[in-house]
This record gives structure tokens, C-alpha cells and sequence, in this order.
């Protein structure tokens, strides 16, 4: 059985994506400068680096067992569902399907998780705006990663990396052909974005909007599950 770290230091200091380093790096630097030429400065200088290695922070999570489960793809809240088609670059029909919306502020957690385990046979890079993601329709230019799996389930979904507002550099470290694990990392989207999944049609969310998110953790749906989506609100 493996052992859980519940030492201090996991909680003061969690991992960091290797992609945050030369961040942390260059706002320690300027930390360091600043605090010898006016110290003022050099305390706020040093709120951002914190700041800094907490936003690029990576820590473990607890993948659900189970093929059919569909997991966040990433960190936040969920803005919106809705019944849309998905993007036609990604070649996979042209029915409606269910998206989920979840919105990423610049104090979640920015590593982004496949979904499910499977296969990314399509992918598709726009680039674009930078409008405020949480603007459904005005956001719709902005720039995109998008990716197409087939599942282990045999069933085909998509997500999709936006640019936010702050967000203007989106990192995906997949390429297509690539056989993924569900809840493993597959990209980064940094200072604040959003991320869309698309579910085929007739599988119902078990999330509603403005529920909380935790990427390889909180179950979006389970392919094998018949019935309604799930209905609430917030409290």
C-alpha cells in the first residue's frame, strides 16, 4: 500500500510543473534586485513570486477507478453546459453535443488532466483573441488548443484549452496518436483560462453549473450511466 505525505512541506511547499521554474526563477531574481535597491518594492516583489510558484503549483491527485468515468480535465468552477456542436476541425459529427464549461481563475491550479484514458486522434490549433473567457459568445474567437480522443470506452470526445483574458500562452505536451491515462497531464494554460469538454450525445453530466472542480478528481460523467443530467444548485 502506498503512503499518503501529510508532511508540512507537501502543504507549505506542493510540486511545481517544470514549466513554472524559469517564472519563479526570474521573479526570485527580481525579488533579490528590488529588495537591495528599495526594500517597499522588494516586499511586493516577493508577494508576486509567491504568488508565482503557488499559480504553477502541480500537486497529486486521486484518479477514480473506473473506464466509464469522464474526470475534470482541469481546476475551477463550472460556468456553463450547454448543448452545442463541436468544433468541425476535430472531424467528430456535426450533432450536438454536451460541453462543459469550466472557468479557471489565476488561483486555481493550472495543470490541465485527460479526461478519460484513451487515444487524442485529432488536434487542432486556432489562433485568436484574448477576450474575457467567462463572455461565452465574445470569447468564441479566442485562441484554442483543441483535441479529439477515442475513448477505451469506444465513444469520441473532445476538449479544448482556451486563452483567457491573462491566459496568453497555452502548452500542450500531447501529439496525436498518443495514448493517454485518464487524469494524466497532457497540457498547461497559464494565468487564467478556460477548458471545454464535449460529451456524445445522450450521456447525461453529474455536475451542474457553479459546482467546484478538482481536474482528476471530480467525476463530469460516466459513459455507462443511463438517465437525466444531474439537477441542483448552489447553496
Amino acid at each position: 500500500m502506498s503512503r499518503v505525505d501529510l508532511s508540512c512541506r507537501r502543504f507549505i511547499l506542493p510540486p511545481i510543473h517544470q514549466e513554472g521554474w524559469r517564472f519563479v526563477c526570474l521573479f526570485a531574481a527580481v525579488t533579490v534586485l528590488m529588495w537591495m535597491l528599495f526594500k517597499p518594492i522588494g516586499v511586493i516583489c516577493l508577494a508576486a513570486t509567491i504568488w508565482c510558484y503557488f499559480f504553477f503549483r502541480d500537486p497529486l491527485r486521486v484518479i477514480p477507478e473506473g473506464d466509464s468515468y469522464v474526470l475534470a480535465p482541469a481546476d475551477g468552477i463550472v460556468s456553463a453546459i450547454r448543448d452545442v456542436v463541436p468544433p468541425k476541425e476535430l472531424e467528430i459529427g456535426e450533432e450536438p453535443m454536451t460541453r462543459i464549461s469550466i472557468f479557471m481563475s489565476v488561483f486555481n491550479v493550472h495543470v490541465n488532466r485527460a479526461p478519460m484514458a484513451g487515444k487524442i486522434i485529432k488536434m487542432f490549433y486556432r489562433p485568436g483573441a484574448f477576450v474575457n473567457v467567462s463572455l461565452d459568445k465574445e470569447s468564441e474567437n479566442n485562441e484554442r488548443q483543441e483535441l479529439a480522443m477515442e475513448t477505451v470506452t469506444g465513444h469520441k470526445i473532445a476538449f479544448v484549452q482556451i486563452a483567457g483574458l491573462v491566459a496568453r500562452r497555452i502548452l500542450t505536451f500531447v501529439k496525436e496518436g498518443d495514448q493517454l491515462k485518464a487524469g494524466e497531464r497532457f497540457g498547461l494554460i497559464r494565468f487564467g483560462s478556460r477548458l471545454d469538454v464535449y460529451l456524445p450525445k445522450g450521456i447525461a453530466p453529474m455536475v451542474v453549473e457553479g459546482q467546484t472542480m478538482v481536474a482528476g478528481e471530480t467525476i463530469l460523467a460516466d459513459m455507462k450511466a443511463s438517465g437525466e443530467a444531474r439537477k441542483g444548485s448552489m447553496i
